[in-house]
């Protein structure tokens, strides 16, 4: 059991707003893949897919050990596996969980497995690549693709997709329009020639803000959910989803010239009371928000981290504060807040919210 006093609380009505939110700007036939990889963005991919699983229709994860999360949790939802592996594919056949096919070695190692079972129209999921230049097949492939799936009636595609790669940028959206106009000649050409009309998904949350027309079947929400859109504009009408919170374990009176922390990277000038926080960069705070550079919350007064980011814990300037020792302490509960520590971190919100470690606890609430 995890009892450590640094805790993620996950706003579960907040994560409900936020779904609503890009509900309301699709077309009522618009099915919803709610993204729950990477620990549901730094949260926790299995509390957020209980609290949703009735709201939305498809769940996404990266990798195969994250749908059995799901699954051994009796998340019935459907399971997107985006990134699988050979190695992975029994279980994935095993937990019902539907690959993602990428290209011909798993696509055929899958094929051989379904046939071997046998497995009877066991759902499957075809990406292409359109720009993005990552994950996928190409519209060269076509052919063989169609071939080999007319050969086998062990698998059955349930949807065909692909991944944009500047979706939020603007000016790039010549380029984004020519993934999406692929990705329509890329169905076309299925459609023509599979004998059925697998779904189609290509739009992100960026996606669904900027080139909401290209919503064909399914739409895929990652950040959107978890309180960010694709500019200021659209995070204004989010709700953080993210709220980490500590304690003061210990607080200390300074005198003048002394040091604090590693490497005495603080000197106290005057007379300075500090309190110590049970986090650090092993929990996901990046060492560059110490020395003045990232602050917290205590008692709604900012509090700035003084000397270097420990492993564990942090210390933070509370001389003008009123606390006393077991205090609650925020580190952020608002996407300002986040922003900030994503800025400062020289990085991006993606990378400041799943930098949140395991050893976190971690709660949905609502």
């Amino acid at each position: 059991m995890n009892n450590h006093v640094t805790v993620l609380e996950i706003d579960g009505n907040a994560l409900e707003h936020n779904l609503n939110y890009f509900k309301q700007k699709l077309q009522p036939t618009t099915k919803i893949l709610a993204v729950v990889k990477a620990f549901g963005y730094g949260s926790d991919g299995v509390q957020v897919a209980k609290f949703l699983e009735n709201k939305v229709d498809y769940f996404a994860v990266a990798y195969a050990h994250e749908g059995i999360a799901l699954r051994e949790a009796d998340v019935k939802t459907p399971i997107l596996v985006l990134h699988p592996h050979i190695q992975n594919l029994q279980d994935i056949v095993n937990y019902r969980l539907e690959p993602n096919l990428y290209n011909f070695q798993i696509f055929e190692a899958f094929l051989k497995l379904a046939d071997e079972a046998p497995l009877m129209n066991y759902p499957i999921h075809i990406k292409f690549n359109t720009g993005l230049n990552r994950l996928g097949f190409w519209h060269t492939d076509i052919p063989k693709i169609i071939s080999e799936l007319k050969e086998t009636n062990h698998v059955k595609v349930q949807s065909l997709f692909s991944h944009l790669a500047a979706s939020e940028d603007l000016e790039e959206q010549d380029f984004t329009i020519s993934q999406i106009n692929n990705f329509a000649y890329i169905a076309k050409q299925f459609y023509q020639h599979l004998g059925y009309e697998p779904m189609l998904h290509i739009l992100n949350t960026s996606g669904v803000v900027n080139f909401s027309k290209a919503q064909f079947d399914m739409v895929r929400i990652g950040i959107g959910l978890y309180g960010f859109g694709n500019d200021d504009k659209e995070t204004e009408q989010l709700k953080n989803t993210h709220n980490l919170k500590s304690i003061i374990s210990q607080i200390h009176i300074i005198k003048p010239g002394e040091t604090v922390g590693y490497n005495r990277a603080f000197v106290a000038k005057r007379t300075t009371k500090t309190a110590t926080i049970p986090i650090g960069h092993a929990d996901g705070l990046s060492r560059k928000l110490g020395n003045k550079k990232g602050y917290v919350l205590i008692n709604n007064q900012k509090a700035p981290i003084i000397g270097n980011v420990c492993m564990d814990m942090i210390m933070v300037n509370i001389t003008k504060i009123q606390c006393n020792e077991g205090d609650e302490v925020i580190v952020f509960n608002h996407q300002n807040m986040i922003q900030h520590i994503a800025n400062v971190s020289e990085t991006i919100v993606y990378e400041t919210l799943t930098a949140i470690s395991s050893r976190v606890n971690k709660m949905l609430k609502q």
